[in-house]
């Protein structure tokens, strides 16, 4: 899971899992594999970086929630 903040600044988490594709037009819109859209704050380089840090941070999940944003 990583977190990112919806336009209107509320904040969620999202299954990185379910990331198909990331662009940015000029606001970051991430598709879903279950064809849904999110319209996020973060721009594509942050939620790239974030999914790598979550991803890196499975062996070590006390560094990723000590850590999360």
């Amino acid at each position: 899971m990583i977190f990112l903040t919806k336009l209107n600044g509320e904040e969620f988490a999202l299954n990185s899992d379910l990331i198909e594709t990331i662009v940015e037009k000029p606001d970051t819109t991430i598709q879903l594999t279950n064809a849904r859209y999110l319209i996020v704050k973060e721009s594509m380089d942050d939620v790239v970086r974030k999914v790598i840090e979550f991803r890196r941070s499975i062996q070590n999940p006390q560094s990723y929630f000590g850590n999360r944003r």
